[in-house]
């Protein structure tokens, strides 16, 4: 059995699994809070890697790219329930508690906060979760908003994060592909991650790697295959899918179409 992942209500996702489950990568458009009901999710990201075990709480900044393995804990499951808090809401909040930003850590990604309130409030959630309690509108509003609250009282710098709508600033664009090529994400995304428009991305691009997106993370992945292969003797099917690939009949395609040599030929 594979994953299954159920909106309770338009902000809260349940995610239950039986076995050991590889998330697709994600772009994260929004923040959100999560709580790890059982098992352990081990996220990966540009700035490096990270294990979420059970009871835990982790806060997930806005605007980045990971990719996730979900292992079920003792009991058999995996649980992880999150809340998204969304860009709209944190504005009228921050307008109506009249706050103010400063400078935040851009390269700090996970945060993590143990409390005693936080992992009441997630509790206070099993209800929706159980069909137990219907959420309307309102109440689901008051339960994001709950949410804000309780993270500003554990850590009140984390207003710096939340409450910080500027738009990803133009980035170096080779050192951010450099280390997130890796991620078979839409060049949307990318372009969105370096602070650009599509076209503006396509075109600083071609001006940085002289080719197309499409084509340099083609090359770039493969080159990376073939090291893994010949220096690491490292098996395709053990990372083809950390790569980029979608699956292995078109890794092994397009390998022998660059290289002229099958893997096992390597």
């Amino acid at each position: 059995m594979g994953e299954s992942s159920e909106i309770i209500f338009d902000k809260l996702v349940y995610s239950c699994a039986f076995e050991k489950h590889r998330g697709d990568e994600e772009f994260i458009p929004e923040h959100f809070l999560g709580f790890q009901l059982s098992g352990e999710t081990h996220a990966f990201y540009a700035g490096g890697n990270t294990i979420i075990s059970e009871n835990k709480i982790v806060l997930v900044r806005r605007n980045q790219l990971i990719r996730t393995v979900k292992y079920p804990g003792k009991s058999g499951k995996y649980q992880f329930l999150s809340i998204s808090l969304d860009s709209e809401t944190l504005r009228q909040y921050a307008l109506e508690f009249k706050i103010t930003v400063g400078s935040s850590n851009n390269k700090q990604k996970l945060f993590f906060e143990p409390d005693e309130f936080l992992n009441a409030y997630f509790l206070s959630l099993s209800p929706y979760i159980n069909k137990t309690k219907e959420a309307t509108p309102k109440l689901a509003n008051l339960k994001i908003r709950e949410a804000i609250e309780l993270i500003l009282q554990s850590n009140p710098d984390l207003k710096n994060i939340l409450f910080d709508f500027s738009d990803p600033y133009k980035i170096d664009l080779e050192e951010f592909m450099s280390q997130n090529y890796m991620f078979n994400v839409s060049v949307e995304a990318f372009a969105k991650l370096t602070g650009r428009s599509i076209s503006g991305f396509k075109r600083d691009f071609a001006k940085v790697f002289n080719t197309t997106p499409k084509q340099w993370l083609k090359e770039k992945r493969l080159d990376e295959a073939m090291y893994r292969i010949k220096q690491k003797r490292e098996k395709p099917a053990d990372f083809y899918l950390d790569l980029g690939f979608e699956n292995l009949s078109h890794f092994y395609f397009t390998f022998k179409q660059k290289f002229g040599l099958t893997t096992t030929e390597v």
